[in-house]
């Protein structure tokens, strides 16, 4: 399976402790900057009722879905319901960007 790199631009453009959205060919990318800098990246509609994941709260490592409240794993991917997770991406911080990969 063949993966690519792209640059998501500045990491100032997530403040710490909250996430965004990125449109990635045809996905919507979740990406989370924890108050410690960690950053996370997951797909950004909740599998349940389709909810903005890049709009949830995040803390304790798990992004909470602004429509019904269900937590995610922002490392697994791992869903507060056994049969829900969402995928989940690689992503760093290189020389101040955010560099995800798919």
């Amino acid at each position: 399976m063949s993966t690519t790199t792209i640059n998501l631009g500045s990491i100032e453009n997530i403040a710490l402790g909250h996430g965004r959205c990125y449109l990635v060919g045809d996905e919507e990318i979740a990406v989370f900057r924890q108050r410690s800098g960690h950053l996370f990246a997951i797909q950004n509609r909740c599998p349940h009722r389709n909810g903005t994941l890049s709009e949830g709260v995040i803390g304790a490592g798990k992004v909470i879905c602004p429509l019904h409240s269900h937590k995610f794993d922002l490392a697994s991917g791992a869903g507060s319901e056994a049969d829900e997770c969402v995928k989940v991406y690689t992503v760093r911080e290189l020389d101040g960007d955010i560099v995800l990969t798919v």
